[in-house]
């Protein structure tokens, strides 16, 4: 006697394989229900014979479509393994997926989702965290949480945006562990790397702040910084040299350094728990270390105050930054002459107000003369609107300029100042005697 097993294991066959994928997408389609007509386009020799099995109708072997009613093939699987068409489908497997039910259930679970985001204070708060909500519901992020049952990252990434929000002004920051485990009771939910949360928040971080989010390590521990949060206070760090300051720890280490002409590397750590106060009128940048390490040798406490942006500027340095422009210094940058470096160049003043210094197109075009490297310019054209005949020289030329090329104009610049800074000092001196003089 033959078991329903054997007998619906006849329609593993490859024979049937098109046929029954054809009626599973129709049953999918409609619900469960049968109706309707199946097709094969081109069958196999094999396929027609199963076809004719089913239908009782003769198929010529030239016949280049078969179409059949899912019914014909509801009622031969009944006869043949005594169970309907869909109990043999599953058993083949996998489940039938009915796709209006589906659509059904998560167009609820979306309504869901988004009403609890729009029952934040946020929401009626702030406009960047009402275009968030509308970018995650458009994008795809909201039902690609849903299908991977991860709904409750979104209602952590709004308690840790209602945390943030929050805080009194003033409040000390707050590291990244911390911050993770007042939200969440998880300090590492927000770490580098953890699935999908802290990408959801920094989208919010960047919306409030009006900027792209980018996708490098320091990129976004900026992000997290410019909102009192660090990610890494011992990691971060900005490369100095004669930075007086005031501040008992930090201030007086790096007075002491710049007594001395010594550079200085200052951690995250150390601006946050010792801080300073820069009280500088001028602050020169430069991008390569090797710059500052030539500065610091050959003009030692000559030199003036000089920031290292080291490549890439660091947390630590944009926090440096603030300090000394909200303090009333002005910046000025020297960088290399390539698109990045032209970029950088862009986004220091964007931020800062930061001036370029020797970043003429004289000072490129004397640059190119000197320098016997020759390398081409690669990556995107960007604008000097500072001077826009520069952008236009460097795309003539297409040729890079790196700062350790024309460090020896740059020392020389330093140098001249430092001198007459000397003979300002000397006028003082003279000044302060002669009135000592009259005053006996």
């Amino acid at each position: 006697m033959t078991t329903s097993a054997e007998a619906y294991g006849r329609y593993r066959g490859p024979e049937f394989r098109r046929l029954l994928a054809a009626a599973r997408r129709s049953l999918e389609r409609n619900g469960g229900e049968v109706k309707g007509s199946i097709g094969l386009t081109n069958p196999t020799a094999a396929e027609r014979n199963a076809v004719i099995g089913i239908t009782g109708t003769y198929r010529s072997a030239d016949v280049r479509r078969i179409t059949i009613p899912l019914s014909a093939l509801e009622e031969s699987v009944r006869n043949v393994a005594g169970m309907s068409l869909r109990d043999v489908l599953e058993r083949i497997g996998p489940e039938l997926r009915f796709r209006a039910d589906e659509r059904t259930t998560l167009d609820q679970a979306r309504q869901k989702t988004l009403a609890e985001g729009e029952a934040s204070p946020l929401h009626t708060e702030h406009p960047w965290y009402r275009q968030w909500l509308a970018d995650l519901a458009s994008d795809g992020t909201i039902t690609g949480l849903i299908n991977k049952k991860d709904t409750h990252l979104f209602s952590q990434a709004i308690r840790v945006l209602e945390y943030l929000n929050n805080r009194p002004s003033g409040s000390p920051p707050v590291m990244l562990p911390a911050l993770a485990d007042a939200a969440t009771g998880d300090t590492k939910a927000l770490n580098p790397g953890r699935g999908s949360l802290p990408t959801l928040v920094l989208r919010a971080l960047a919306m409030a702040r009006g900027i792209p989010l980018g996708s490098g390590a320091e990129t976004r521990r900026e992000l997290w910084d410019a909102f009192d949060v660090i990610v890494d206070d011992l990691a971060s760090r900005v490369l100095v040299l004669n930075l007086p300051a005031t501040g008992q720890g930090l201030g007086q280490w790096l007075t002491d350094a710049a007594r001395y002409g010594t550079p200085f590397h200052i951690t995250l750590h150390q601006l946050i728990t010792l801080p300073i106060t820069v009280n500088l009128p001028t602050v020169y940048i430069c991008e390569n270390p090797a710059v500052l390490r030539r500065a610091a040798g050959e003009l030692g406490a000559s030199s003036p105050p000089l920031i290292c942006a080291e490549g890439r500027p660091s947390t630590a340095f944009h926090r440096l930054a603030r300090l000394i422009v909200q303090a009333g210094g002005t910046l000025l940058y020297h960088g290399d002459f390539d698109w990045p470096g032209i970029d950088m160049t862009n986004q220091l003043r964007t931020r800062y107000q930061a001036k370029p210094w020797r970043m003429s197109t004289a000072d490129y075009l004397s640059g190119v003369r000197a320098d016997s490297d020759h390398v081409r310019l690669s990556g995107k054209r960007q604008d000097t609107c500072w001077e826009p005949e520069l952008a236009e020289a460097m795309e003539r030329e297409n040729r890079a300029v790196y700062e350790e090329a024309v460090t020896d104009t740059l020392l020389a610049d330093w140098s001249y100042e430092s001198q007459g800074r000397s003979s300002e000092a000397q006028e003082v001196a003279r000044a302060t005697d002669n009135l000592s003089v009259v005053d006996v």
